[in-house]
């Protein structure tokens, strides 16, 4: 019993006893300054304090005297409650501290109906942990407020660096019946330790990170630490434009990122500047990092998240990663998350069972528990915990500046019974499987973000056919800006990871994700998933040996990289990793040191350059106006074409042609139906020999003659390399190529737009816009390879029918913007491009076997010689075997292949120079290359030649050129195979095929080695 004398208006015993045992809901109306008629009461809980004097203004000092051996200390203060401190002794050492009693609540009474409502979209405002100020009297107050949400809590406290960890000096206060604990503690700094002791309704006391905590201890270590920001923000120019964009019609090109196996060892800042220029140099638009939020098992990747208001701390601080997000911004790339409000872990001092009871997760295991992962799944049914995820994707948003979130795992929030047997999950309300609560969670996060941050995205990992996942909230949709397209991975990855002799058995893979391309707002994603659990890296997914492997997967990067939709490759997928991905090592930056692995990063630095100079890839992504087919049929030549489709920023129509051929051997003289005739420029070949490839292309340019080819007013001749793609556009204005008749070379590398190039200074890429009219690189400069036999036309394929096709409607009017060719017709016996009007024809010099050598005078068509062939034909390679059902016009060029291979690779058994090579400086003769030759040399614009080197920089010494001022070549044709071997790119035994889709497949090989 408490003294009179001490304290006039004593509590009763049973209210001290709540007190002291934490069960207390209003500790302010104990504790702190009370009005007294004979003054003012004041009473302290220090469990261990010696002595504790009430210090007024002034500085005089009166003692309180100990009422109950736990550490309650009562007086009487004489006058008004006024400003105080406390002076309290431990011993030897005296703290003067204020008192955390006598603070009015932190929060307000709209906050307090806000969240009752569950509609606090700022929930970080007033939840957690916030420095505070306040000016008194005595001079101002600096401390940390603290406020949880814990409803079925008979008590909280909060305990930490400030209290020894003792759990027993600050108790909280409810705020009405809002489930809301509050306290300020003046004295707490930025940097402190802290957690709440949460007292259940079992009796049971437990240590609670704070759920709303802004930073953390580094893992394995779990409390929660007092932050403070104090970062000025550099990306206002960033902010401005993003709230303009219109991501669906805007390039988007993600590298996925886990920060501690990029580059291991290095903190945000670090990581920054890292990032950056690596973005630069491969041109990427976008890094996506899996998950930041902290994550006690870094194992998990990140997607077992325990405080999602908080940057994990293993690379630093959250202004660290403020920083990380700020540097990437005014360096022009945009930063995604990956963010997981489906599911947490089960960890004790984290959200499960956080008041004692099932709070954040489902109280049914039926719906709360995810059997796949073994954790808890929220209860998106209940008001606070939907106003807890909402506000997270908000705070992401807002405190750091990302600029969009990609849901995991959306399909299990959807599905009540996803991973489920029967009998184990509970229905809706109509009996139905749907999780009706999830669905509306989804789409107020989405209708939330989109109002309050325009210009942002969210991203769906959802792995089912659930409709509408990217329309609109008001028209019934979930919402989302995009969804990853799941269907498309596995279907492209299974065919390619096949041989390309079986390739033809499975054409619907690679034709059926275009029967609902535009069903949705897609992002193609080559992610982390397809790296791990034994799946095997995309590189080890490829057939054939190293070289094959290269090639393929450079191709369909390439198409992936033309198909409709965004992209998303994984960290080491630039370059081949070849071992599965661990998030406990590096990845294999040193396989850069071997050209077929650096010839792969090359290859996706242009693909992102030209992709981004060539507004047809993504202006009209989301739409069927964006996409054509040109040949969706060629199952048996393992070639698919299309056309993309889009717009200019200046409203005008645009075009790229992509064609494919994912066979093992090159297809000479394949005739392709185009919108209209011209030159088109092959901005991108994925066989050059900078990528690591064979060399096999079209000079750089192709000319499309009116004559209708698949359905379409005009088609052109191409030369198409083993496992390999090709990108044309047209160039309007220009004239016809110049080449020699026949000849196939090493591919152009992809041109750029004039901020791509800014952005990588050393790659020496021109500068060329898509579609605008270039200066003629010297084509002569790169290698052929051999041509095909005489032949005779092609059978025009049929139309393009219902295997996945848009409907193709009427083509864009680009005639008017790409003129067709004055070319003259080229005989008929001449096999390769038509003739050329304009420079002069380079000599020709014949192999042994071809007889003679001459050339042709300028501006005329190619005389023939005594044998009726024209000088620029070099000699007919020896006849390929044909396949069984090949039209017999086609079987010379289209059966089994004789590809040369590249110089430099180690298993070459060809004799050096056999091929076709360019002359040595010794060999050429004539003068210098004339000054009035139009446009620049292949050196001096800085595109890929046929050797795998790029050209100077203008101004550097040019190749030698022969007496009529073009660069001399030797023509020289390989010998064929030694009976009863394959070539570098064979695809293997000659299958019986046809120009349908067999009905059945021969046996395919076990796995290979």
């Amino acid at each position: 019993m408490i003294s009179e004398r001490v304290d006039p208006c004593p509590p009763d015993p049973r209210t001290i006893d709540r007190l002291l045992g934490g069960a207390h809901h209003d500790p302010h109306s104990v504790l702190g300054a009370h009005p007294h008629r004979d003054g003012t009461v004041v009473r302290v809980l220090r469990p261990h304090a010696d002595e504790v004097h009430v210090v007024r203004e002034g500085g005089e000092g009166q003692p309180l005297v100990r009422v109950h051996d736990s550490g309650l200390f009562s007086g009487v203060v004489p006058g008004p409650p006024a400003d105080y401190r406390l002076a309290v002794r431990y011993g030897e050492r005296v703290d003067i501290v204020d008192d955390p009693y006598r603070w009015l609540p932190t929060l307000g009474e709209v906050d307090l109906h806000l969240i009752g409502e569950g509609r606090h979209e700022r929930l970080w405002d007033v939840l957690g942990a916030h420095v505070r100020r306040y000016d008194t009297p005595a001079g101002s107050v600096t401390g940390t407020s603290f406020a949880v949400w814990a409803p079925t809590a008979q008590g909280v406290r909060v305990t930490g660096d400030f209290d020894g960890w003792s759990g027993w000096a600050h108790p909280m206060r409810v705020l009405g019946s809002s489930g809301v604990w509050e306290l300020f503690v003046p004295g707490i700094e930025p940097g402190t330790r802290y957690k709440f002791r949460i007292l259940g309704r079992d009796g049971r006391w437990r240590d609670k990170a704070d759920p709303m905590a802004f930073r953390t201890e580094i893992p394995p270590a779990t409390a929660s630490i007092v932050d403070a920001s104090g970062h000025t923000w550099g990306d206002e120019e960033w902010m401005q434009a993003r709230a303009l964009r219109q991501a669906h019609a805007e390039p988007m090109s993600v590298y996925e990122v886990h920060l501690g196996s990029w580059r291991p060892g290095l903190d945000y800042r670090e990581l920054a500047r890292e990032m950056a220029t690596y973005l630069g140099e491969m041109g990427f638009t976008h890094v996506e990092l899996l998950p930041v939020a902290e994550h006690p098992f870094g194992g998990s990747w990140g997607y077992q998240v325990t405080s999602f208001y908080a940057p994990t701390a293993r690379f630093g601080t959250p202004d660290d990663f403020r920083w990380f997000v700020d540097h990437l911004h005014q360096h022009g790339f945009g930063v995604i998350i990956d963010w997981v409000p489906g599911h947490f872990p089960r960890d004790e001092w984290a959200l499960a069972k956080f008041d004692g009871s099932a709070l954040y997760e489902h109280a049914d295991p039926r719906r709360g528990e995810q059997p796949d992962w073994g954790t808890l799944v929220f209860d998106f049914g209940r008001r606070e915990v939907r106003n807890f995820l909402v506000a997270n994707a908000l705070f992401w948003l807002d405190q750091f500046h990302v600029d969009g979130l990609r849901v995991d795992a959306v399909a299990s929030m959807l599905y009540l019974d996803y991973s489920r047997p029967e009998g184990q999950w509970l229905p809706n309300v109509h009996g139905g499987r749907e999780n009706l609560d999830a669905v509306a969670f989804l789409q107020e996060m989405n209708a939330t973000v989109y109002r309050n941050h325009p210009g942002v995205v969210t991203i769906a990992e959802e792995s089912t056919a659930w409709p509408g996942v990217t329309r609109p909230t008001h028209l019934g949709g979930l919402g989302f800006g995009f969804k990853w397209n799941m269907g498309w991975m596995h279907d492209t990855l299974d065919y390619a990871g096949r041989d390309p002799v079986y390739r033809g058995y499975h054409h619907n893979q690679m034709t059926f994700s275009l029967m609902y391309a535009f069903s949705e707002n897609f992002v193609l994603p080559l992610s982390h998933d397809e790296v791990v659990h034994g799946k095997g890296s995309l590189w080890a997914r490829m057939p054939g040996d190293a070289w094959n492997k290269s090639a393929n997967l450079r191709a369909l990067l390439a198409y992936m990289w033309a198909h409709p939709g965004k992209q998303l490759l994984f960290q080491g997928g630039e370059f081949g990793q070849e071992r599965e991905w661990s998030e406990s090592r590096s990845i294999d930056w040193h396989l850069l040191e071997d050209p077929l692995h650096a010839g792969v990063k090359t290859l996706v630095g242009d693909l992102n350059r030209a992709y981004r100079a060539t507004p047809a890839l993504w202006t009209r992504d989301s739409t069927p106006e964006g996409f054509s087919w040109i040949d969706a049929n060629d199952a048996s030549g393992n070639v698919l074409s299309f056309l993309r489709h889009g717009v200019d920023a200046d409203g005008r129509p645009t075009v790229l042609a992509c064609v494919a051929n994912f066979s093992g051997s090159p297809k000479q003289d394949y005739r392709v139906g185009l919108p209209f005739a011209g030159r088109w420029r092959e901005v991108l070949n994925t066989d050059a020999q900078i990528y690591g490839g064979s060399g096999v292309g079209n000079l750089g340019a192709v000319e499309a003659e009116q004559v209708m080819w698949h359905g379409r007013p005009a088609s052109a001749v191409l030369q198409l390399p083993p496992a390999g793609v090709l990108w044309l556009v047209p160039e309007p204005g220009a004239g016809p190529v110049r080449r020699h008749a026949g000849a196939t070379t090493a591919a152009t590398a992809a041109t750029t737009n004039a901020a791509a190039a800014a952005a990588t200074p050393s790659r020496g890429i021109a500068a060329v816009p898509v579609g605008a009219v270039a200066d003629e690189p010297d084509l002569a400069a790169e290698v052929p390879a051999s041509d095909a036999p005489e032949r005779h036309p092609d059978t025009p394929a049929s139309d393009v029918t219902s295997t996945g096709s848009a409907d193709l409607g009427d083509e864009p009017d680009l005639a008017a913007e790409v003129p067709v060719s004055d070319a003259p017709a080229r005989p008929a016996a001449v096999a390769g491009p038509a003739a050329t009007t304009t420079g002069t024809s380079a000599p020709v010099t014949r192999s042994a076997t071809g007889g003679a050598t001459g050339s042709a005078p300028a501006g005329e068509d190619p005389a023939p010689d005594a044998a009726g062939t024209p000088w620029t034909t070099p000699a007919p390679r020896p006849t390929p075997r044909a396949r069984t059902g090949d039209d017999p016009a086609r079987a010379a060029t289209d059966a089994a292949p004789v590809t040369p291979r590249p110089a430099d690779r180690p298993d070459t058994a060809e004799p050096a120079g056999a091929g076709w090579t360019i002359a040595t400086p010794a060999e050429a003769t004539g003068p210098a290359a004339d000054a009035d030759e139009p446009g620049p040399s292949a050196a001096a614009t800085g595109l890929p030649t046929a050797s795998g080197e790029r050209g100077s920089a203008p101004g550097a010494e040019q190749p030698p050129v022969d007496a009529a001022g073009d660069l001399a070549t030797t023509d020289a044709v390989p010998d064929p195979p030694a009976a009863g071997t394959d070539s570098v790119l064979d695809d293997g035994p000659a299958a019986p095929v046809s120009d349908d889709a067999p009905a059945e497949a021969p046996p395919e090989p076990g796995p290979r080695a």
